[in-house]
């Protein structure tokens, strides 16, 4: 069995635990140590359980926490070059990962790590070498894609491999195109490299999930140009204009900006 918690979804920092019977990691360390500790601890689990880290990106929101968390706990850390160059150069990392636990991760390469046989691939973003993973535990595969400027080809192919998915839904286009944003921060969100809106969410599933997926949970919602209500009826709506029915098909949740999920078990 293999058990899945979101610690934080969004801008304000992301980061989630997957764990085995044996094992445990973290995809993404963008929140507070302390808060890390106290969510895990809330479920009867430890920080000590994490041995390994996989990091999708290089920007403060995913990182800031990986340096301390490696250097304590001795814990590994695998990206690509481009994003350990990244973490390196960053001034929101003021602790760096020590160099015996920088571990690079080549795309396209599946690669046993612990309990989990773990595959990165290419994901558009705004920053250096961003990364979506497939996660398989035993017949489980469980994929994440967070920030993603636009669905590609690749991207299509894991999406119809996942029993569970993590994708994003960060913003609502009216919301988008109404609001506070100054309009160079607008183009850059709704652009090919920047973040992907409720509606493409769920046009993606529709058209590249499979009748072997099971849970989707909706991630890194905006904050100023998004609401959970809102993310979470334009993609159930978006999934029956192409007759698929959330709730009886599969199941889809949105995750918390700020507050962790409860532990799913992922069967």
């Amino acid at each position: 069995m293999l058990k899945f918690l979101s610690i934080g979804s969004g801008s304000s920092g992301n980061c989630y635990y997957l764990q085995t019977a044996n094992d445990a990691l973290l995809i993404d360390a963008g929140v507070g140590i302390r808060t890390v500790k106290k969510h895990l601890h809330q479920y009867g689990l430890s920080i000590e359980s994490v041995k390994h880290i996989l990091i999708t990106h290089d920007h403060a929101d995913h990182i800031k926490t990986v340096g301390v968390i490696s250097s304590e706990y001795d814990v590994p850390v695998y990206a690509s070059h481009e994003v350990h160059v990244g973490i390196q150069r960053n001034y929101c990392v003021p602790k760096k990962v020590p160099a015996e636990n920088v571990k690079i991760l080549e795309k396209g390469t599946r690669t046993k790590i612990g309990d989990f046989y773990v595959t990165s691939f290419a994901v558009p973003h705004d920053s250096s070498g961003n990364v979506g993973y497939r996660i398989e535990v035993d017949d489980v595969t469980f994929c994440l894609m967070t920030d993603v400027g636009h669905v590609t080809e690749e991207m299509q192919s894991y999406i119809g491999e996942a029993n569970y998915l993590v994708l994003e839904a960060n913003y609502d286009e009216e919301m988008l195109r109404d609001g506070p944003y100054p309009q160079h921060l607008k183009t850059r969100i709704a652009g090919p490299t920047g973040h992907l809106s409720n509606r493409s969410c769920g046009e993606a599933i529709a058209n590249y999930g499979t009748c072997d997926l099971k849970h989707v949970w909706l991630c890194h919602l905006s904050e100023e140009n998004n609401h959970p209500v809102l993310a979470l009826k334009t993609v159930e709506d978006t999934l029956r204009g192409y007759g698929i029915v959330a709730g009886k098909d599969f199941i889809v949740e949105d995750l918390k900006r700020k507050s962790p999920s409860v532990v799913y078990d992922l069967e």
